[in-house]
């Protein structure tokens, strides 16, 4: 007995080990081709293909079994690359591939890849010891180890709310919020909220990291080691793309060259939006009705709050007989008297849009039966015993039936998009019930890119049945979810302790390619503090998209709540954000071309400051705009730093040099705004909603500091004509040098005829010029406007504009 006991502990230990070993790559035996950009290579256990899909970037594939998956289409949209010239070397040790910008060296035995710059600098190298390569599988994961440089850092991973340097943190992506309420208020937990995951990163050292994998995936990003940092990914291959910058800015190009760039949304997307239970959010449903909706609209335009979007969230629908409130019937409550008219009259109030709330899972109503019916037509994704209930987004045939006997009714009746809210329930178990949605091994992968299919669904179906822009309102997402904007941060409460992690979920989204980004400013649930709603709306509507949405009964977030002090506040911020337009649009123009977001880490145009590596609460708004929120209760003053450069305060125009901290003044009814040296900011009269009036003047902001320029984008606004070129660019430059301002607007390049007719130059200058000329024509010095440091001068749209001003 006593022997088979011990057989017995042996052959658990056995089965134990053998389950989790790993096999490595082992060493390198032979080329076994080159095809195009593509060289794959033999080791004694595996194979490994590199492509390059540009100079200075490459994907690398691993495959134990001489086997390599299909490219998908959720993540990655472009798989056929130019051809791309490298040279190859070879010796007894090592191979080496190279472009014009980058090396691949190949150690022979073990097999291990080293990228380095084009002059040597190695990048990333991986670990590996005498006997065995980095790169290994298993029963459980599939991953490889690097080498950890000692002054490299790491950003990037997606929305998360927890850090911003990832040097030394170990994290796993999934989608989700983190399981259970750990706090007694009711939040969900900040070190676990993965609404949005993405697994890429980029490294000081000057290059980025994709790892093209949709399962779940773990990090030890120095962690454990101060030498190494490790990745690996719950099934699936080892497939990554590794390219060079080395800066930030070009990182995030490439990165969204492969995963796809961020649409253009509608100019009015722009402007504010705001979410509303109708009057009765959850236990509350009775109290809804369309004349809420109406009259909260109307007072939004009585007091003079501009306003361009709104949402019904999920109180507008009859939530069905199996699913509670987390599926979808497509029927209105029977509060909601006839919600075509509901419709008509905020479109006659001159909203732009008005959407719908909806879950990813169809219910049966008291009419409309869908639960039944996509079951018998195979239209949810299959589950044991036929009891699917969730939207197989996959698969084309439901979509199209989703969208022709659920979506299409609401659209017919006025909707112009969705806000798709619960794409992490596909898998796991979902918010309002205890539905967990379809299992199995399959599920580990699809449950991260179901938030891509299921954005992408009603934001084409939308973009075709409108015949305008695509606009849809997400939760959670994946690699590649810029494509289906917006994002927003999820339901975090309004209490203090979540405004600075809320703020630090959009900087990382940022940092990973996502460029069209909201949250529920002044929190989502519990009545804010006045101090905390005025504070995080100041933030909101200096957000990328500002998007105003609560849930407590019956205050809700709408600033009059909050007292006349919130209102008037929020009203100075909300036409603040409205004269910002044209220069939130041209940028939202270059996230567009280049994948750099509206919202932005200081350290992405900052990666050499260390300084700036830990700063979770400024941040650049577009390229000259740096926002300092306040985050701590009460306080009369806050810390700034100020990265390199001349920067000013916008409130007091007082002029600092960068590199230093300072500390600044904030009363409640200022958020502290530094506009960066050289800054071209350009402003439009605030409007009611976007399209009011039409836009005639643009008011140059100008801060004249070296040599800058900016390119002042213009189109219809609403078509998709922009993206066969129909645009305007207009490129406006200056230069400051001891003797002289130099301002040049060119003239507008492409198909578009803009509306603007005039420029104002107001120019922040130290002293009045003692001269100005305009296109060589000197102006009387007697007749400038010239007050408080501020320059004012007016000239024509319609020919370019060369003015020359002597100090």
């Amino acid at each position: 007995m006593k022997f088979l006991r011990l057989s017995l502990i042996f052959c658990i230990f056995t089965f134990s080990f053998c389950a989790t070993a790993q096999t490595f790559l082992g060493n390198f035996e032979e080329i076994q081709s080159e095809t195009g950009n593509e060289i794959t290579l033999r080791t004694s256990n595996g194979q490994v293909k590199i492509e390059f899909i540009s100079t200075d970037a490459a994907r690398i594939r691993t495959s134990w079994n001489g086997e390599f998956a299909e490219n998908e289409p959720w993540m990655v949209v472009r798989y056929d690359w130019p051809q791309v010239n490298y040279n190859k070397k070879e010796n007894d040790q090592e191979l080496e591939f190279s472009t014009d910008k980058i090396k691949l060296k190949i150690g022979k035995k073990p097999f291990a890849i080293s990228i380095l710059d084009r002059n040597g600098k190695v990048l990333l190298e991986e670990h590996k010891n005498k006997h065995n390569s980095s790169s290994y599988t298993s029963s459980e994961h599939t991953g490889t180890t690097f080498k950890l440089q000692p002054d490299e850092h790491f950003f990037g991973f997606g929305e998360r709310m927890d850090f911003l340097d990832r040097r030394g943190k170990k994290l796993r992506l999934n989608v989700g919020r983190g399981q259970g309420l750990p706090h007694i208020i009711g939040a969900y937990n900040p070190l676990e909220a993965n609404y949005s995951p993405v697994p890429f990163f980029m490294s000081t050292a000057g290059y980025g990291l994709f790892l093209h994998n949709a399962h779940p995936t773990n990090w030890d990003m120095g962690h454990s080691s101060n030498d190494t940092f490790s990745f690996n990914a719950e099934g699936g291959e080892l497939d990554y793309y590794v390219m060079y910058g080395p800066d930030f800015s070009t990182l995030l190009d490439t990165y969204t060259n492969i995963t796809g760039k961020s649409p253009l949304l509608p100019k009015f997307a722009l402007g504010l939006h705001v979410g509303t239970y109708s009057g009765g959010t959850w236990g509350h449903e009775a109290e809804t009705s369309t004349q809420y909706v109406i009259d909260l609209a109307k007072k939004f335009r009585t007091l003079g709050i501009p306003l361009d979007v709104l949402h019904l969230d999920s109180t507008w629908r009859f939530f069905g007989e199996n699913g509670g409130k987390g599926a979808t019937t497509f029927e209105w409550r029977e509060t909601f008297k006839n919600p075509k008219a509901m419709f008509d009259s905020l479109y006659a109030l001159n909203l732009n849009a008005v959407g719908l709330h909806l879950r990813p899972r169809f219910d049966n109503g008291k009419t409309y039966r869908l639960l039944d019916k996509a079951r018998k037509g195979g239209y949810v994704y299959p589950e044991e015993n036929g009891e699917g209930e969730f939207v197989n987004f996959f698969d084309k045939k439901s979509v199209d039936w989703w969208w022709k006997e659920g979506v299409k009714n609401v659209a017919d009746q006025g909707a112009m998009f969705l806000k798709t809210d619960e794409g992490s329930a596909f898998g796991h178990k979902a918010n309002e019930s205890d539905k967990v949605g379809p299992q199995g091994e399959e599920i580990k992968s699809l449950h991260n890119l179901f938030p891509l299919a299921y954005a992408k669904a009603p934001f084409e179906k939308f973009q075709e049945y409108n015949k305008i822009r695509g606009m849809n309102h997400t939760r959670e997402g994946y690699a590649g979810i810029q494509r289906y904007p917006f994002i927003f941060a999820g339901d975090w409460p309004s209490e203090w302790q979540y405004f600075e992690p809320v703020i630090k979920a959009g900087l990382n989204i940022g940092l990973s390619g996502v460029g069209n980004w909201a949250h529920c400013m002044g929190g989502f649930e519990h009545v804010a503090d006045p101090e905390l709603y005025i504070r995080w709306t100041q933030f909101g509507l200096l957000s990328p998209i500002a998007h105003l949405f609560g849930m407590e009964h019956p205050n809700y977030k709408e600033p009059w709540n909050y007292g006349e002090e919130a209102t008037r506040i929020f009203k100075f911020y909300d036409e603040f954000r409205y004269q910002l337009i044209p220069y939130l649009y041209s940028t939202a123009y270059q996230n567009h071309n280049t994948g750099k977001p509206l919202m932005r880490a200081l350290v992405l145009d900052n990666q050499d400051d260390a300084n700036t590596y830990e700063i979770t609460d400024q941040y650049l708004l577009g390229e000259s705009m740096m926002v300092c929120p306040v985050v701590d209760k009460g306080a009369k003053t806050r810390v700034v730093y100020l990265p390199e450069g001349e920067w000013t305060n916008y409130w007091t125009k007082e002029v600092f040099q960068g590199k230093q901290h300072i500390s600044v003044l904030c009363p409640l009814d200022q958020i502290p705004i530094f506009i960066k040296g050289g800054a071209i900011i350009p402003m439009q009269k605030s409007q009611n909603y976007i399209g009011e009036n039409e836009i005639t003047n643009i008011d140059l902001h100008l801060y004249p500091k070296g040599k800058s320029a900016f390119t002042l984008y213009a189109d219809d606004g609403k078509s998709l004509n922009y993206t066969s070129g129909e645009f305007a660019t207009t490129i406006i430059e200056t230069e400051e040098s001891e003797e002289y301002v130099h301002i040049k607007i060119q003239q507008p390049k492409g198909s578009y005829v803009s509306s603007i007719a005039t420029y104002t130059l107001t120019i922040h200058l130290s002293k009045k010029p003692s001269s100005i000329a305009i296109n060589n024509n000197s102006m009387n010095i007697s007749q400038l406007n010239y007050t408080n440091g501020v320059l004012q001068i007016e000239v024509s749209a319609h020919e370019l504009q060369d003015v020359k001003i002597v100090k």
